[in-house]
């Protein structure tokens, strides 16, 4: 098995994952950006930031309100969110253990059920994005704020902010052998260890909707400078859903008071898109994919609490739910080592 390219089958079945490996052989790569500078490259110490940074704007689940996160800079190893609106709870570490669901998007829980964080992965994947080792992250609910042009506002912020290093070690883990989860939906996501003890991360991703986003596949190296590019790509959806959200979905808590507009989704219908998209390469809208690969894959890395993930990861029509599975099986198995 682990002669394939696919290696290890964590979990799925091994003829389907072969069909959809043929499938992703047979889509061009539409975009490449396998080159990098030395600016672009992460420090070689672990990081933080250098001073506190304010970001604000309308809820993702409650619109009507304004919503703020607050980064500030942290001596301590990882990421964790503190919600200053339950003072007596416990900071919320990103951390693959602190995953309460993955149903419509990631949700992080730590203690009590009231303390919790919604749609966490266009927050957390600067971890992995940007090379940010340590912060804390200062929110006054669990609805985090939703952009217009995604989490740009959030990258320019940190920007802002300036690294700082830490004098530690920056910590690298990578997988131990090729590992693949398959999809539901016939697609597979696969992690590949790190070739001549690299530090650098490559993506190869591919998404494939039978609606006006189609085919797109996209090849490159996890930088700031491949993260920033990503960072403007919106959540994608069919235009059904957004009729749903709209309409029959108001009567239900979770969809009420969605702060979706055609301003801060991309909408897509069977043949053409509602609303312009963005991240235009050789004529061809590759907008889903790069969000898929920066802001909802590099969220699911960013889980890995143990240092910064490299090797290769190869998607191909997976999402939150089979992302997340693989970081939890990776520990469950204990196929994670330090470089």
């Amino acid at each position: 098995m682990t002669a394939k390219p696919y290696g290890f089958i964590l979990s799925g079945d091994n003829a389907a994952i072969c069909e959809a490996y043929e499938k992703m052989a047979g889509m061009p790569v539409d975009q490449e950006m396998m080159t990098t500078g030395l600016a672009d490259e992460f420090f070689s110490e672990q990081t933080t930031i250098g001073v506190p940074v304010a970001v604000s704007g309308p809820g993702t689940f409650l619109r009507k309100a304004n919503h703020t996160v607050t980064f500030r800079p942290c001596q301590e190893s990882g990421w964790c969110f503190s919600r200053h609106d339950l003072p007596a709870s416990l900071p919320i570490h990103v951390s693959v253990k602190n995953v309460w669901t993955t149903a419509r998007n990631i949700v992080l829980c730590s203690g009590s059920p009231h303390n919790y964080m919604r749609m966490v992965e266009h927050i957390v994947a600067l971890k992995a994005g940007m090379g940010v080792d340590n912060l804390i992250i200062d929110v006054q609910s669990g609805d985090p704020p939703l952009f217009d042009r995604s989490s740009m506002d959030l990258v320019e912020a940190m920007d802002s902010a300036q690294l700082v290093k830490i004098r530690r070690p920056a910590v690298y883990v990578t997988v131990k052998e090729p590992v693949t989860i398959a999809s539901p939906n016939g697609g597979f996501l696969t992690f590949l260890p790190a070739e001549d003890k690299s530090r650098r991360l490559e993506v190869d991703c591919a998404v494939n909707f039978n609606n006006a986003m189609g085919r797109q596949r996209i090849r490159f190296i996890v930088n700031r400078t491949t993260f920033r590019y990503g960072a403007f790509a919106r959540t994608n959806t069919n235009i059904w859903m957004m009729l749903y959200c709209k309409t029959v979905g108001k009567i239900f808590a979770d969809v009420r008071n969605l702060g979706y507009t055609m301003r801060n989704i991309l909408v897509a219908g069977p043949h053409y898109y509602f609303n312009q998209p963005r991240l235009i390469h050789n004529g061809k809208a590759l907008e889903a994919v790069w969000h898929r690969a920066t802001l909802d894959l590099l969220a699911a890395v960013a889980l890995i609490d143990e240092g910064r993930f490299a090797g290769k990861i190869i998607s191909y029509k997976a999402g939150h739910a089979v992302d997340v599975q693989m970081i939890k099986e990776l520990y469950h198995h204990g196929l994670l080592e330090r470089i």
